[in-house]
């Protein structure tokens, strides 16, 4: 009886012994996977405009200056409130005050005269949101009527791209899908399940925006075009092959 009890537990450690190498060998065996990239991108029209309109002013003092630009700005304001803009798409981007060098010719010798102030340039920019694209061309009429002689372009977005960039994202993995089921059908293998994904990729606008412009004389609203943006991202997904 006491050789049968020895003998259970030796049968047993050499069942164990033979198994584990098996065991140990399918745990370590490598799954057979397809890496593959997918791209998803999505056209729109811009809903929103953003203005950057001022007023650049010189006299032969600072206080003169900044008091002539106070003056044409001031009339700036009461336009764009008047264009309907409200106050919260409204915001100062810029000002200063500066001193306006004289240059002198060069001397034949080759010396030039130390720089003097002549004057001073007072600048003072306005940021101003459009919601309403219809009314761009207007708004940069009367901007300019009330005074703004310097205007650095106007660029147009797309305010809420969430939506916009979730069907990327979905053309994205579909595309991914797509080249890995080409790709696995040519090879005789088949796609099991998507172990990771992770994306690569993000809002890449295309902006259209108008060329900065000497306000000298404009008679009319201003033709403006906001084309399309496109919205892409890029996906990688890593699939078990079976």
């Amino acid at each position: 009886m006491r050789a049968r009890l020895i003998a259970l537990p030796a049968a047993i450690a050499a069942a164990l012994m033979l198994a584990a190498p098996a065991a140990y060998a399918d745990a370590s065996e490598p799954k057979r996977t397809i890496t593959v990239q997918g791209e998803g991108s999505v056209s729109a029209k811009p809903d929103t405009a953003s203005v950057n309109a001022g007023v650049v002013a010189e006299a032969e003092t600072a206080r003169a200056a900044l008091s002539a630009n106070t003056e044409k700005m001031t009339k700036v304001f009461d336009a764009i409130k008047s264009a309907g803009i409200a106050e919260e798409d409204i915001r100062t981007s810029g000002f200063s005050i500066n001193p306006v060098y004289s240059h002198s010719p060069r001397q034949p010798d080759g010396s030039r005269e130390d720089p003097k102030i002549i004057g001073y340039r007072a600048s003072n920019n306005v940021s101003v949101i459009i919601r309403d694209l219809d009314n761009v061309g207007g708004v940069l009429d009367e901007l300019v009527t009330a005074g703004a002689n310097n205007v650095n372009g106007v660029s147009f977005y797309i305010e809420d791209t969430q939506s916009l960039m979730d069907d990327a994202r979905r053309k994205a993995v579909e595309d991914a899908l797509r080249r890995a089921t080409i790709l696995a059908g040519t090879a005789g293998a088949n796609l099991g399940k998507v172990m990771t994904i992770s994306e690569q990729g993000g809002f890449q606008p295309q902006p259209a925006m108008m060329r900065s412009m000497a306000m000298d004389a404009v008679a009319e609203s201003v033709p403006v075009a906001a084309g399309t943006q496109k919205i892409r991202t890029t996906v990688n997904l890593v699939i078990e092959l079976e």
